[in-house]
């Protein structure tokens, strides 16, 4: 099984109903993924200054599954709306569990 993990740290324009956007339409597309076990996104809670804004954590089935996800037409549409735009910084890693 493969996890992948991203992060982000938003820039100033990135609102809270923007955020709340991309929460639900990455929420909205995880049923329609084959090989997807889990996802869970959304912000931070705040626990600790300094933390990203942001993260997904997914469970695929293995890679080419993720990868699937990855190249998605309607995951990269929201990427390129939401995420890209306004993503100051963001780090990702996907790894065997």
């Amino acid at each position: 099984m493969i996890r992948h993990v991203v992060l982000f740290t938003w820039d100033d324009e990135m609102t809270d109903e923007l955020e709340r956007q991309f929460t639900d339409e990455l929420t909205a597309l995880a049923p329609q993924l084959a090989g997807l076990r889990s996802y869970h996104a959304g912000p931070d809670a705040g626990i600790i200054e300094g933390n990203f804004d942001y993260a997904v954590v997914a469970d695929f089935d293995d890679a080419k599954a993720y990868l699937a996800y990855r190249d998605n037409a309607v995951h990269q549409d929201i990427i390129s709306r939401l995420s890209r735009p306004h993503a100051r910084n963001r780090a990702s890693v996907q790894y065997e569990i």
